[in-house]
């Protein structure tokens, strides 16, 4: 069988965070025969090259490399393409992993679509990945018609008769961004690019340690110097215009002027915030025309001009004053209609803990940005009349994010916006955004229904200068919406509040208290004959399939009957209904336990807290008798004898300390 995918890894010193990468390839779902997995040891003086041998010695599919430590990963990339025989190269890091369709999405929809270069969804646990790239899916997409600029990370998959054809290799030696390099001409020289969007292919990982290659302080005079090499494939593959501006834009915005704002700057050392001040400021006038920074938000054009000024105290004071802003989302409403939850809220920038106010009267359309500001205190000014003025252009996205993955997912909203006055004499207000969002667990997770876990739920921001993101919370409503569990496309889907925070999650197929089962009464179960109805506090958009199970006191064989869940015409509340064997339960008691959703992969039954006597073959409903706890005396010998206890520690610890 040819080999469809061969993964390369370059491997360093992983230690114990190789492990997830491993087993993440060897659950690949594309066939064991129909890819490989080249590890390129790079010198590793730990444990790592052991393993691998072990793993290789087993594993027919996986390869091992060892060679002398080169110093950074573009050797041992290139190092793993020579040696590859698949039709498709897909780059992993050591110590993050795929998903488990990984491999075959990306293949499949790579041939579909005669792709050079196929860019799967990315999620990222403690460490950024772009968002609006993956917004849906781009099977022919091009550095013009979609963001993939901001994607240039190594992780892709990328056809080898491609590489050959064109002689593409990563850059190799101690040196930073070879991948913007590479995956740059990738871009450029590509005939075709596609996006998978739709399903989440590769986990970046943050280590606990902090050890990622990504995460150490770098050297600003060699780091700019390899940058520039990227901006030069952009000079030999474009024209000058738009289109190279907006390439340019990247490295301007995430390199150099997102390193010089907020707490990012202000964290650094002074003389290392200098040096590397001084180098983005080279770059900026050495290779970026007026075109560069004009597409860019507000406050990155007042710290690109600052920039290029060469004011970094001013640099530093607008960073200070940023430093204090944070987003803001608070929930006005949650509740279920028709299968979807609807959640209303607003959302806004804080200053200090406080909503954040803007001049009232301003008719600028952004120009004033234009020049560079007097000073810290006019670069404010300006930012905040600019942001005025474009307040209707303002956007809120609405997302959840898988809390053990950090797979995030855009729901749908509609925003709009308002101002609110924010003094007695109207000359400031607060710039509010007003949004509902909707999301179907049946839709939720790129089209296709949201998995078993924990969802947070986000509000992302964007408006005049920044783009932020905050949780949803905390609920200031008294009483607060508290919606109940919704049976939805297979799904147990609980709204709930945070205990710390207050801030909005999903339990999808988690919850046991929260779904109310265990709070049942015996008015809210009745048996007519052999039917058994049972009133339940849930939202359900139409009839459902479910599964009772009835367990013996007395050790007689559980009965399992199926059961419907339906919602009533008379607006009274879900309910239950199934027939029981009556037959097939003997005399004694039955505890009663439902499965709301029996075709999910792990059905669950849920106890109930009432419980059915029979006898005779007639049913009733009783509340399942309670195990007796200690009486009075018995709490009260207890209580007696810890408190002794503690005394004769005491007692011995004083002798031991005088000995």
């Amino acid at each position: 069988m040819p080999v469809k995918v061969s993964v390369i890894v370059p491997v360093y010193n992983p230690g114990p965070y190789i492990e997830d990468c491993v087993a993440s390839l060897l659950r690949q779902s594309l066939p064991a025969d129909e890819y490989e997995v080249i590890f390129v040891d790079d010198g590793s003086t730990d444990e790592t090259p052991a393993r691998l041998d072990q793993l290789a010695a087993e594993e027919p599919r996986v390869q091992v490399i060892h060679q002398e430590n080169s110093g950074w990963s573009g050797k041992p990339r290139n190092v793993g393409i020579a040696a590859s025989r698949g039709e498709f190269v897909m780059f992993v890091d050591n110590d993050d992993y795929l998903g488990d369709e990984a491999l075959e999405r990306m293949y499949e929809y790579g041939v579909a679509n005669g792709a050079d270069v196929i860019v799967g969804k990315m999620a990222g646990k403690g460490r950024p990945v772009p968002v609006e790239l993956f917004r849906r899916n781009h099977p022919k997409a091009t550095v013009e018609n979609a963001p993939l600029i901001d994607s240039l990370s190594p992780h892709k998959m990328v056809r080898r008769a491609f590489l050959d054809r064109i002689g593409l290799r990563f850059p190799e030696g101690r040196r930073r961004l070879e991948d913007h390099v590479f995956v740059t001409e990738a871009y450029l020289r590509a005939d075709n690019v596609s996006v998978l969007s739709d399903y989440v292919c590769y986990y970046h990982i943050k280590r606990d340690d902090a050890s990622n290659a990504g995460f150490q302080r770098f050297d600003p005079v060699g780091y700019f110097r390899n940058l520039r090499e990227a901006l030069d494939i952009v000079e030999k593959y474009t024209e000058p215009g738009p289109v190279r501006d907006r390439l340019y834009r990247r490295w301007l915005r995430n390199e150099m002027v997102e390193r010089m704002r907020s707490n990012r700057l202000l964290k650094l050392p002074e003389d290392y915030r200098k040096e590397l001040f001084d180098e983005i400021r080279g770059v900026v006038v050495e290779r970026f025309g007026p075109g560069v920074a004009n597409g860019m938000q507000e406050a990155q054009r007042i710290v690109a001009a600052l920039i290029a000024a060469d004011r970094l105290d001013d640099v530093v004071a607008f960073a200070e004053w940023e430093a204090s802003l944070a987003p803001s989302a608070t929930p006005l409403s949650v509740e279920w209609r028709d299968g979807v939850l609807h959640v209303g809220f607003t959302a806004e920038f804080t200053s200090r803990g406080k909503p954040m106010t803007f001049p009232a009267d301003d008719d600028s359309d952004g120009a004033d940005l234009d020049g560079t500001p007097t000073d810290a205190d006019d670069a404010i000014a300006r930012v905040g009349a600019s942001t005025v003025a474009r307040f209707w252009s303002a956007t809120a996205d609405f997302l959840v994010r898988e809390r053990s993955t950090a797979a995030q997912f855009f729901q749908p909203v509609e925003v709009t916006g308002e101002t609110l006055p924010a003094d007695e004499d109207g000359q400031q207000v607060r710039l509010v955004l007003r949004g509902t969002a909707t999301v179907d667990p049946g839709t939720a997770a790129g089209g296709v229904p949201l998995g078993g876990g924990l969802f947070d739920v986000f509000v992302r921001i964007k408006l005049g200068g920044w783009t932020r993101e905050c949780r949803l919370g905390p609920v200031k409503l008294d009483p607060r919406p508290v919606p109940p569990a919704g049976v939805v496309a297979g799904r147990v889907v609980l709204p709930y509040w945070t205990a710390k925070q207050a801030t909005l999650s999903l339990d999808v197929d988690r919850a046991v208290k929260g779904v109310g089962l265990g709070r049942l009464k015996p008015d809210d179960v009745t048996v007519t004959g052999d039917r058994l109805r049972m009133a339940l506090r849930l939202h359900v958009p139409g009839d459902t399939k479910t599964l009772l199970r009835l367990t013996s006191s007395a050790g007689a064989a559980p009965v399992e009957v199926s059961g419907t869940l339906s919602a009533a015409s008379d607006g009274s509340g879900p309910f239950v209904e199934a027939t029981l064997p009556s037959g097939a339960l003997t005399d004694g008691t039955w505890k009663p336990s439902l499965c709301l959703a029996p075709e999910a992969d792990e059905p669950r039954f849920l106890a109930m807290s009432v419980g059915l006597s029979a006898k005779g073959g007639r049913l009733q409903v009783v509340r399942p008798a309670k195990q007796a706890g200690p009486s009075t005396g018995q709490r009260l010998v207890r209580k007696v004898r810890r408190t002794l206890g503690k005394i004769a520690r005491k007692a011995g610890l004083r002798r031991g300390n005088g000995a």
